[in-house]
């Protein structure tokens, strides 16, 4: 059975800059984790990011909801994937901490 797997993180930056800084660091982040997960779908709607993924040959659903103030991921994990959630949630942390705190020349 599937689990919710939630990780919350603030931001100073307004909606539409985070907003902003997501959609341009996900490529950075399909590159550098290319062989861990695979993206099977992203759709954009307004501040929601709603997405498919492929993490060992397990399929993920979720979204990323961006609010004035914090970035809010939520993520279906098949059983397989919930044991492992806790491990990685330090790193989805910071790495969507890092996109959202770089200068708009840094992304």
């Amino acid at each position: 059975m599937a689990q919710p797997f939630i990780v919350s993180i603030p931001h100073k930056l307004g909606k539409d800059e985070a907003t902003r800084r997501l959609k341009a660091g996900l490529g950075n982040v399909r590159s550098d984790y290319g062989k861990i997960f695979q993206i099977d779908e992203e759709i954009w709607s307004g501040d929601r990011l709603a997405f498919r993924l492929t993490a060992l040959r397990q399929q993920v659903g979720g979204t990323v909801d961006v609010a004035d103030d914090h970035v809010r991921l939520e993520v279906m994990l098949p059983w397989l994937l919930a044991g492992l959630a806790h491990g990685i949630q330090a790193a989805i942390r910071a790495r969507a901490t890092r996109m959202l705190e770089k200068k708009t020349t840094d992304v």
